[in-house]
């Protein structure tokens, strides 16, 4: 087996994230971060063929006290509802989950969220593992403790701050990941370099190729430094309050767009979370252009990146400006002062803007 990376989260809940090949089989690694005797595997129709009756073996072999049950539930963001959410906690209720249970959040975003929330809302909070699949969840929705779920109105407005007790990411299973959700997740990694540190932008211009390739040695070595930065942040600022806020680079137009497509990304008919995400980046940056704030060559420069990694960077068609800005303004990141955007001085140096005017914002949507 490789070395294993790991990266620590500092803080009053604290916890390590550890990154490598062949996790999902290491029962001593698993077990470890379970403290009661019941646990629940949240995962969905996607990813519960490929690794959940393993990991349920690796579980029994390594802890045979353990009494573990399911919750199965179907693939798409569109399934991240309140609805789903409530099965979930029957699921806990049938398994009969006492306060030192835990709940394993094995999947991608849609699941470490809705899992996660789930064990923050049953008996008032119990431990959630995560076990991320797919790279996004690697690098972002799997760490930092922020759960949720959807409603038609807005993505992600009924949720609670619940850090995780683990995350292991195993990076064999990006073997099995669709080229379009690798891609999605590499959005995600590039703005981590984009808000912190424009060398590593260089670094990914540089291992471009080598990443959608699949190279084991570049995937854990992108995962690792996207979640020290994260991990940073999260340290200062748990509850986004203030610096934390600056990982949402890209994510009020990002939002904006999934939401008004109806979640249609998992379907095919829309753009999913990183390819919205990579779309509102490059908006983001064009704004800070058109604020005078930044230089529009960064912007373009993002641009090819992201292109280079086979993500749209264009609004789609049948998205009418006024829309997305009437979506924004439900965004949980909008706050007194209007609307609220992460816009940057240049690649590397992000900021928080607030009250950033109607009409400058439809003007880089409709162009």
């Amino acid at each position: 087996m490789s070395a294993v990376r790991k990266v620590e989260v500092a803080g009053e809940n604290g916890y390590s994230i550890e990154i490598g090949p062949g996790l999902l089989e290491d029962g001593a690694r698993l077990s470890k971060p379970l403290r009661g005797r019941h646990a629940l595997i949240v995962s969905d129709g996607n990813v519960a063929p490929l690794y959940l009756d393993s990991v349920e073996t690796t579980l029994h072999a390594a802890r045979p006290d353990l009494t573990l049950a399911r919750f199965v539930m179907p693939a798409g963001e569109h399934e991240k509802t309140l609805a789903r959410f409530g099965e979930c906690l029957h699921a806990l209720a049938a398994l009969g989950a006492t306060r030192d249970a835990t709940v394993i959040a094995l999947g991608g975003g849609v699941i470490g969220d809705l899992a996660g929330f789930a064990a923050a809302c049953w008996m008032r909070g119990i431990d959630c593992v995560q076990l991320p699949t797919t790279l996004l969840a690697m690098v972002d929705s799997s760490v930092g403790g922020k759960t949720a779920v959807d409603l038609p109105s807005g993505k992600n407005l009924v949720g609670a701050f619940h850090p995780p007790r683990a995350v292991i990411a195993d990076t064999a299973a990006l073997r099995s990941l669709p080229e379009r959700e690798l891609r999605a997740g590499l959005a995600e990694v590039v703005k981590y370099g984009a808000i912190f540190d424009a060398t590593f932008l260089d670094w990914l211009e540089a291992h471009a190729d080598a990443l959608l390739a699949r190279d084991d040695d570049a995937l854990a070595e992108a995962i690792a430094r996207s979640c020290a930065y994260k991990a940073e942040v999260v340290a200062r600022d748990p509850f986004e309050r203030g610096d934390r806020a600056m990982l949402n680079f890209g994510h009020t137009f990002g939002h904006a767009i999934e939401t008004e497509q109806g979640y249609a990304g998992t379907s095919g008919d829309g753009l999913n979370h990183g390819e919205a995400v990579a779309v509102g980046m490059v908006l983001a940056a064009r704004l800070s252009a058109a604020l005078g704030r930044a230089s529009l060559a960064d912007a373009e420069r993002l641009q090819r990146l992201l292109q280079r990694l086979g993500l749209p960077t264009a609004i789609p068609p049948g998205l009418p400006p006024q829309a997305l800005l009437a979506r924004m303004r439900l965004d949980k990141k909008a706050d007194a002062a209007g609307l609220r955007f992460v816009l940057w001085d240049r690649a590397g140096a992000a900021r928080i803007v607030s009250g950033v005017p109607d009409q400058d914002v439809l003007a880089v949507l409709a162009a």
